[in-house]
């Protein structure tokens, strides 16, 4: 769903949110506090709820009975964080708009400076974490073996990156209405517009509420999803792959015929059973990263909407 918006309001603050019930009221009462200070009255907050099993939404209700400013979308079910970004960038009004998390390890007290960028002619502002001193050894590894993946295999920047971001008008107009692709990577497709940036630079704050949502099986689903959106370099690996299988056959056939031209009996049945092991095995890989951008295909032929909206409060709907 695109929505076309005119910008009427200063600024936007765009906050996904997924079973964030218990630090959704302190998120956006802390980040409404810090916009007061610095742009007035001209701001709106929209939460979007991204299919949350307990009271978030009903939480994001009550806020906005409260302020008007602070408004709510509700998804049909849990479409994921890239897709709950763009509802909200689809229905954001402001000039400038940023997106940052509900748990607030994204610290707020930053935009005052992203502001600052922006009004200095910063179309993207990043927002980069200096450190990760909250994360456990694990988190660490994990993050910096997809970010520098990505960053080396796609072409782009997404070392230390994060969705929190400010984006110009001109920017979320580009990103809402000529990036119709399905699978998308906020993060990296920020960076691949190429416009004027500038960066800020934080240490990640300790998470609001309970624990993070974030599993391994969902960051790996993430970093599939940004390689086969900017690089086809995995799709090489199969061509690589035959190559060392030729290698291999060719070298197997030299010993073949090396011991039948010494007349000496071919004992190579160690070497056939290797052969036949790597073989499969590098056939499973290349079927296996084939099928990855055939399933990436598919989302994308489908033509399905990027989210579905059950409800929303505050929103104009004209």
């Amino acid at each position: 769903m695109n929505v076309v918006m005119k910008p009427s309001t200063v600024m936007s603050v765009i906050i996904p949110a997924h079973n964030e019930s218990q630090g959704i009221e302190v998120a956006v009462k802390q980040i409404a506090e810090i916009l007061a200070g610095c742009v007035d009255n001209a701001w709106e907050i929209i939460v979007v709820d991204d299919g949350s099993s307990d009271d978030t939404y009903q939480k994001i209700c009550t806020l906005s009975q409260v302020d008007a400013r602070i408004k709510g979308i509700a998804l049909s079910r849990n479409f994921g964080k890239e897709n709950a970004l763009l509802a909200g960038l689809d229905y954001a009004t402001g000039a400038a708009v940023i997106t940052l998390d509900a748990d607030l390890q994204h610290p707020p007290s930053f935009i005052p400076e992203m502001l600052d960028k922006w009004r200095a002619g910063a179309k993207i502002v990043h927002a980069v974490k200096r450190s990760r001193a909250k994360d456990s050894a694990w988190q660490k590894f994990t993050a910096y073996c997809i970010n520098h993946l990505i960053s080396g295999l796609g072409g782009i920047n997404v070392k230390n990156s994060s969705d929190f971001k400010l984006l110009d008008r001109e920017i979320v107009d580009i990103f809402t209405h000529q990036l119709p692709e399905k699978q998308r990577f906020f993060r990296g497709l920020t960076s691949w517009l190429g416009f004027t940036e500038d960066y800020i630079y934080f240490d990640v704050a300790e998470r609001e509420g309970d624990e993070s949502k974030w599993s391994f099986w969902s960051l790996l689903e993430l970093a599939i999803t940004a390689l086969t959106s900017f690089t086809g370099f995995p799709l090489r690996i199969v061509t690589f792959l035959g190559i060392l299988t030729l290698i291999l056959g060719f070298g197997v056939a030299t010993d073949a015929l090396w011991s039948l031209a010494k007349n000496q009996a071919v004992s190579g049945y160690t070497t056939i059973i290797i052969c036949l092991l790597l073989i499969g095995s590098f056939v499973m890989i290349s079927l296996g990263i084939i099928g990855e951008y055939i399933a990436k295909i598919y989302d994308e032929v489908k033509g399905r909407p990027h989210y579905l909206i059950r409800g929303s409060v505050g929103i104009d709907d004209d």
